[in-house]
């Protein structure tokens, strides 16, 4: 019997050039997989996440897509959502659009493209604001002190689609020196809905941009992502919540992957309007490969 055979792309996505930011493979023709053969490809790639166009129809561009980590599907991500649109815009449309829709578990999320900017922009959900956690929770599992954290803003669960808890921090000293405690760390997480951790701190690398921050999702088999959409929008909506940068609009740069060697760069907007945060992350893609998967 002849194996099935897929088409897929490898891109980095939240770029900065080739092999920098965070990459992902892009299977396309994907609905007659079962759930388990998704799982295996996703562990055989070992991206943080790989993803799966389930239905390439084009009628008014919308497209259901999954997205796996090495160890288990989840409803919403970042990377994934400007990578497939990237793949979609390049490879499946005949003709460039503004906007595609992709239908995750998660909820629908829009990808609208800038080719003037170079930037691709997805949409989040409304976010949502959870537990708030005090200082010891996370001390011995980040391994910083008392003092590395900033005290001025929360220690909080938020979702715009995949719970992330957001830890301030005062420098980039203290996000450098983070070095995640495997088994405090899931102390942790088995009392919260969030399965990530944030760090961030207005001190960067670069000037030009305006935070430094790091994620780490061992959970779903990601010890630290290198560019991490899901997690930047919480912190977008955090940030304008609690006017971080003492105003109710942002529209920043954020730099993460670098303790990772893979460079990555975030565009982040957000409002608050009346109490309704609206967020918007964007970011560059580069195609790096093709080719053909044998199931």
């Amino acid at each position: 019997m002849e194996p099935k055979m897929l088409n897929y792309s490898i891109v980095d996505v939240f770029s900065e050039g080739k092999y920098t930011g965070n990459p992902l493979a892009v299977f396309r023709n994907a609905g007659n997989l079962s759930d388990a053969e998704m799982q295996q490809i996703a562990k055989e790639i070992n991206y943080s996440e790989t993803t799966f166009i389930v239905s390439e129809s084009i009628t008014n561009n919308y497209y259901d897509v999954r997205i796996f980590t090495p160890k288990e599907e989840i409803p919403f991500a970042g990377h994934p959502a400007l990578g497939t649109a990237y793949v979609i815009q390049s490879e499946i449309l005949t003709e460039s659009v503004e906007k595609v829709i992709l239908n995750f578990k998660g909820g629908q999320i829009p990808v609208t493209f800038n080719p003037q900017e170079g930037v691709l922009w997805m949409t989040h959900n409304e976010p949502i604001f959870g537990r708030i956690l005090d200082a010891h929770h996370v001390l011995d599992v980040l391994n910083v002190a008392k003092e590395d954290i900033d005290s001025r803003f929360p220690i909080q669960e938020v979702s715009t689609g995949l719970p992330d808890i957001i830890v301030p921090l005062k420098s980039l000293e203290a996000v450098r020196k983070v070095k995640l405690n495997s088994a405090k760390y899931f102390d942790l997480i088995n009392q919260t809905e969030a399965k990530a951790i944030m760090v961030f701190a207005p001190e960067t690398y670069h000037s030009v941009n305006d935070l430094n921050v790091r994620d780490f999702a061992e959970y779903y088999g990601i010890p630290e992502d290198p560019a991490t959409g899901s997690s930047n929008g919480c912190l977008a909506a955090y940030l304008v919540k609690y006017r971080y940068f003492d105003n109710n609009k942002i529209n920043i740069r954020v730099e993460q992957g670098y303790e990772m060697e893979r460079p990555s760069l975030l565009f982040l907007r957000a409002s608050d309007d009346h109490g309704i945060i609206n967020v918007c992350v964007g970011g560059r893609v580069v195609k790096v490969a093709q080719g053909e998967w044998f199931v």
